[in-house]
């Protein structure tokens, strides 16, 4: 049985997830009535929206715990250089969810779920969720209220928490991650299920839908790591973006794009830090800094998806409510897990925004994980090559602020 589990576990997750969407769309095709198959999707959405609320709270308060105060100019440069591209990427996401509107097949209740009347219900939800308990918060998934108050706890820890204190919660953001590693490794089942499902219920025809909101999100990825992300180095560093844009494409984004993990791809990333001349003093800061809140990919995952649920529920979202998605999903996306899919837990929080219930929102989450074989390998890529782009930006500017201060002989 070990050997089997090691066997299972050592196999691509892509490959074991790209198996499961096939036969369970096969068996969906030939014995649609064998309804039983599709209790391991039921099974599987459940176990993440069990553990989706207690990993957000505890990743956002041990990343804030642990990060340093007085770091210097130039940390302070690429911590906003990784927050701005991570906004502008969110705004992106509207701009193109906008432009190229998509919904998803989704078993709603329309008696579940009330879309908010305006702007000011929007904001007077928004601060009623924030200040929530926390515990309730926890307990009823209101991930705003969670957003909030795993901010405010780690900032205080950083604060006055003693090294000990900030190590117990690292550990216990630690085991968390763990244990959604563990249900991940259960992806390819829960995929079975849910593909049966949905083509057991609507045929074929549920990946035609799938596909253009595939098409959406790597049309929006692929315009941010070509088009915004470089203007951001290029309005900085003044020169021509595209040398280094590539560079960290190619020697980060394409390991990051199999691995399909930020954390993972750190080595690879410290790796290219050297050969481009980077401080060791500063990249070994910054590149686990950027693993960690450089997320202009999951912004992007968490916008459109967030646009595509309102879009099937028939909400209207003006641009206001829009541009308080981005920064939502801007702050959630700082506290995305390493692990793979792991910017998909964040859709809940995002669509508690519009009132979208948590039962809703996590069957979004499970499309998420059916397109995630390419969705979530080209968000990794995006996100491990910006860590990398943005270090060095944040470098090569100090630099020319430092020999524009020389005096001139």
């Amino acid at each position: 049985m070990k050997n089997l589990v090691n066997k299972w576990t050592k196999t691509s997750l892509i490959l074991r997830i790209l198996v499961g969407l096939v036969i369970g769309a096969v068996l969906g095709l030939i014995l649609p009535d064998m309804t039983v198959i599709a209790i391991l999707g039921t099974v599987f959405v459940n176990a993440l929206k069990s553990i989706a609320p207690i990993l957000v709270f505890f990743l956002v308060m041990s990343s804030l715990s642990r990060a340093g105060g007085g770091l210097g100019s130039r940390f302070r440069t690429v911590i906003i250089l990784y927050m701005l591209s991570t906004l502008l990427a969110a705004l992106t996401a509207v701009i193109v969810s906008f432009s190229f509107p998509v919904t998803i097949n989704l078993a709603i209740d329309a008696a579940e779920s009330t879309p908010p009347g305006g702007i000011g219900e929007v904001l007077s939800n928004l601060l009623t969720n924030m200040v929530a308990n926390p515990v309730a918060a926890l307990i009823n998934a209101n991930y705003v209220g969670i957003l909030f108050w795993s901010v405010i706890v780690g900032l205080v820890l950083r604060r006055i928490g003693s090294e000990t204190t900030r190590s117990v919660i690292t550990d216990l953001s630690n085991v968390v991650s763990r244990i959604v590693a563990l249900i991940i490794q259960c992806a390819p089942f829960g995929i079975l299920g849910l593909v049966f499902d949905a083509v057991s219920t609507s045929g074929l025809t549920i990946f035609t839908d799938y596909g253009r909101l595939l098409l959406v999100l790597v049309g929006c990825m692929l315009t941010v790591a070509f088009v915004v992300d470089p203007l951001i180095v290029a309005v900085f560093l003044r020169k021509n973006p595209y040398p280094l844009a590539f560079r960290c494409l190619k020697e980060s984004g394409l390991t990051a794009f199999f691995t399909r993990s930020s954390a993972a791809n750190i080595p690879v990333n410290m790796a290219l830090c050297e050969k481009l001349g980077l401080e060791k003093d500063f990249y070994a800061v910054s590149i686990p800094l950027g693993a960690t809140i450089n997320m202009d990919g999951a912004a992007i995952t968490i916008t459109i998806m967030t646009l595509a649920t309102a879009h099937t529920m028939g909400i209207t979202v003006d641009i206001p409510t829009a541009v308080i998605l981005s920064v939502i999903a801007t702050l959630g996306a700082c506290g995305a897990s390493g692990v793979a899919g792991g910017s998909l837990l964040l859709i809940p929080m995002a669509c508690s925004l519009f009132g979208i219930s948590n039962d809703i929102a996590m069957q979004t989450v499970a499309v998420g994980f059916i397109i995630g074989v390419v969705q979530d390998s080209l968000e990794t890529a995006i996100n491990s090559a910006g860590d990398v782009m943005f270090a060095a930006t944040a470098e090569y500017h100090d630099r020319m602020k430092s020999e524009r201060r020389k005096p001139q002989l």
